[in-house]
């Protein structure tokens, strides 16, 4: 689980409900007329505009944001190093029973035990980063699209508020509940957008990147193989990827 998110949610929620609850009436937050116009309104639009398979798997790659577990790119160089080493000492064709829940590296490891043309394994990442690129941005558009929808969607409960509050006006008295029922749907159309869905887009625009810098590291440690097959190369090529903070300093190992 990411926790960084869950917390984040967690606390912006917390602190929202917190200073609603400090204040005076806090039922009056709730209604649910402004709840059917921004949550009803927020999802019809984006089913207008994107296909449903789309928004089936954005709310999947949304899911991944909380419960993912965050792999290291440091992890990941430890892996080419060590496949490196095996490679070494049993050959290339050891690879082909390299056993690994990552994809990308078990087609690493066929591509250096088929001893690959490093020119393919080059086209090979470029397909493979186009498409990822390409789902990614699908999830992240769409969440994107709900940041804008469901402030809009505040805007229009806000309006009809006003119209029936405007209708009211011979009695005063009903001017003040009439109005803040009409900034209720604002309220939970900035909260929604803010807290939900742009934090979300931005998530996993960052995952996004992280896993490019994944498949970099993947697929240059596999060509560094195939050109020198020197674990301690390996590395020293690879950890170039990684922040100075996570390099060993005098081992490789």
């Amino acid at each position: 689980m990411d926790i960084a998110t869950f917390v984040g949610v967690i606390i912006g929620f917390g602190l929202v409900i917190g200073a609603i609850l400090m204040g005076a009436a806090p039922g009056k937050f709730i209604d649910l007329p402004s709840a059917m116009i921004v949550f009803g309104g927020t999802f019809a639009s984006i089913l207008v505009t994107f296909p449903l398979e789309e928004v089936w798997q954005a709310v999947r790659g949304g899911l991944k944001a909380f419960g993912s577990r965050k792999v290291e790119a440091r992890d990941i160089v430890s892996t080419m190093v060590r496949i490196a080493e095996i490679s070494r000492r049993e050959g290339i064709i050891a690879l082909e029973n390299v056993q690994t829940e990552n994809p990308l590296i078990k087609k690493a490891c066929q591509l250096i035990a088929d001893n690959a043309d490093p020119t393919l394994i080059r086209t090979t990442v470029a397909i493979e980063i186009s498409a990822m690129k390409r789902r990614h941005n699908i999830s992240i558009s769409v969440f994107n699209r709900l940041g804008g929808f469901a402030p809009a969607f505040g805007m229009i409960g806000t309006l009809i508020g006003l119209v029936q509050m405007l209708a009211t006006l011979d009695d005063p008295t009903t001017i003040g509940p009439a109005m803040a029922v009409a900034i209720i749907t604002t309220f939970y159309g900035a909260l929604l957008s803010n807290l939900v869905f742009l934090p979300i887009a931005g998530k996993l625009k960052a995952r996004s990147m992280q896993e490019e810098l994944h498949l970099l590291i993947i697929f240059e440690g596999a060509k560094s193989i195939l050109e020198n097959n020197n674990p301690r190369l390996v590395y020293e090529k690879l950890s170039s990827f990684l922040p100075p903070k996570d390099r060993k300093s005098g081992s490789w190992r």
